[in-house]
């Protein structure tokens, strides 16, 4: 493990080495992130998305992608926003000059990487939520539930989607989706 002011790519993550699936499923680990987990006021949403360098979605279940960041609404005055590199996410908000809480979640979380033509019916296997491409576009998000944890879904293509989860829990939920892959599978 490293420091939180290290670089992220020499972080140990929970799911190294883990792949796995079936003909109709793909799992993978993604790669290292930094996440943090961000509530603003509606009238600092402009002052942060431009520090971020990405737009903070208000509207719910709906995600923005610019610059290598992705923002994730998961409430009306709650974000995920990740970064696909060390992208100085902290450092950002901080420096908007907005009234806003940061915490840095890149320890706590990781991702799996579910793709596939089976890859709604693999999650649907431990989770609820309508996977449909009506009910769940490309770019939709939400905070759901697989099997006993809570994740968060979100959908990256037709049929890939990127499941956040605490990384406490990364083994249950790899071992969920590995079943639900098998039985997609058949």
């Amino acid at each position: 493990m490293v420091d939180s002011g290290s670089d992220i790519a020499a972080r140990t993550l929970p799911l190294a080495g883990f792949h796995g699936g079936s003909w109709a499923v793909r799992l993978e680990t993604a790669p290292p992130a930094e996440r943090i987990s961000l509530r603003v006021r509606a009238e600092d949403v402009a002052a942060l998305s431009g520090a971020l360098g990405v737009d903070l979605p208000v509207k719910p279940k709906t995600s923005a992608y610019a610059n290598g960041r992705t923002a994730l609404w998961l409430g009306p005055d709650e974000w995920l926003v990740i970064a696909e590199e060390n992208g100085g996410l902290m450092q950002a908000a901080r420096n908007s000059g907005a009234l806003h809480s940061a915490a840095d979640v890149s320890h706590r979380n990781t991702a799996i990487l579910v793709s596939g033509p089976g890859a709604a019916a693999a999650i649907n296997a431990g989770c609820p939520q309508d996977l449909s491409l009506k009910a769940f576009p490309v770019g939709a998000c939400s905070r759901t539930v697989l099997g006993k944890i809570e994740i968060v879904l979100l959908r990256t293509a037709q049929d890939a989607f990127r499941v956040e989860v605490w990384r406490s829990f990364s083994d249950y939920a790899f071992g969920l989706l590995a079943e639900g892959a098998q039985d997609a599978s058949v």
